[in-house]
């Protein structure tokens, strides 16, 4: 429980609408708030993604998808990592699994990654120590990231015979291909600052402020229209693959869908009576 009231400390101690629920076997849940944060739980192996903590992490953005009263996610880890990659069970499980069934286990990573990627609401990685292969890969597909000053960042995939093709693709979109051949080629690792300036982290902070940190940026964002979010990150998700006339048709589009919303309603009459929004 040490880990849990670390969170408390960080984020100014319990309030009214905070609420804690047991651990399960692999993730933590703590709300904070309308703001719900994830905590990979296996420090004793840097928080390396078995099949449980996947399948687990899964079920609670599921959940958190559909709980209304849930604003924004905050995913972060147990001890001094955010996550070393595939548990090392798992790894040398893989050589003796069929074509098929690696290509079942690489089906369940890619809906957990299609998943925080496109998730309506806004994910926040909180990067308490290093974040390596499949565990940078799911600080890459999360909206912000805020980083430990101290932790290190890589996709060292190619250093054992792996492909980190499913992040390659995102990698791609969100720093461009040089930046990605250099990172996946290499299997570096590389600094909180170097990665900033690469476009893979919003903030880089000292390590006992990243949670209060990501929770700033979670709660200013959850102060959002709801469907205007959901909405933009629609948007964000499509627009790199067309083209521009495309493009330009499925913003209209969207721009005229958000035009008859009961978000953009209570947003100009908040506006115009200069109060603070409440959106259904």
């Amino acid at each position: 429980m040490r880990n849990l009231v670390f969170f408390l400390d960080l984020s100014g101690g319990l309030t009214d609408n905070t609420q804690m629920t047991q651990p399960s076997e692999t993730i933590l849940v703590e709300n904070h708030g309308s703001i719900r944060i994830l905590q990979l739980n296996r420090p004793e192996v840097r928080n390396a993604l078995s099949h449980a903590l996947q399948a687990s992490l899964q079920k609670h953005l599921d959940n958190a998808k559909e709980d209304k009263s849930v604003r924004a996610i905050i995913l972060t880890g147990s001890g001094k990592a955010f996550c070393a990659g595939l548990d090392l069970d798992e790894l040398k499980a893989i050589s003796t699994r069929s074509t098929e069934e690696n290509r079942k286990d690489s089906e369940h990573f890619a809906k957990l990654l299609e998943t925080i990627y496109t998730f309506e609401k806004p994910v926040i990685a909180a990067l308490n120590g290093h974040a390596v292969a499949g565990g940078a890969g799911i600080a890459s597909v999360c909206d912000l990231v805020v980083m430990s000053d101290e932790a290190k960042f890589g996709y060292t995939e190619s250093r054992i015979g792996f492909v980190a093709a499913l992040v390659g693709i995102y990698l791609v979109r969100q720093i461009g291909e040089k930046h990605a051949r250099d990172l996946l080629l290499s299997a570096r690792l590389i600094t909180a600052d170097e990665a900033k300036q690469m476009g893979l982290v919003n903030h880089v902070v000292e390590t006992d402020q990243v949670l209060a940190k990501a929770l700033n940026l979670a709660e200013a964002l959850a102060e959002n229209s709801p469907s205007s979010l959901a909405m933009t990150k629609k948007l964000l998700a499509a627009a790199p693959s067309m083209g521009l006339q495309e493009s330009i048709r499925y913003a209209i589009e969207l721009n005229a869908l958000a035009r008859t919303t009961n978000d953009l309603k209570e947003g100009v009459s908040s506006f115009l009576e200069k109060r603070k929004p409440v959106w259904q």
